[in-house]
């Protein structure tokens, strides 16, 4: 897995953060939800290989 990954999911984080707190001062609060459903899926999408290796390493742990 490594530091990077979890160094660039905490700067997704940290993005999603500051632009959740500069929307109320632009008078854009409704885009608010769009922001953290994206950051979602960004960071999802940085685990999803990740999460791919998890389960092939449980198969063959298990003999599925």
């Amino acid at each position: 897995m490594g530091i990077s990954l979890i160094l660039k999911v905490a700067g997704v984080g940290l993005l999603v953060s500051a632009a959740l707190q500069v929307l109320p001062k632009a008078s854009r609060e409704e885009y608010s939800p769009y922001v953290i459903l994206s950051g979602f899926v960004v960071v999802l999408l940085m685990l999803l290989p990740e999460i791919g290796e998890l389960f092939d390493t449980l198969r063959g742990i298990f003999g599925f």
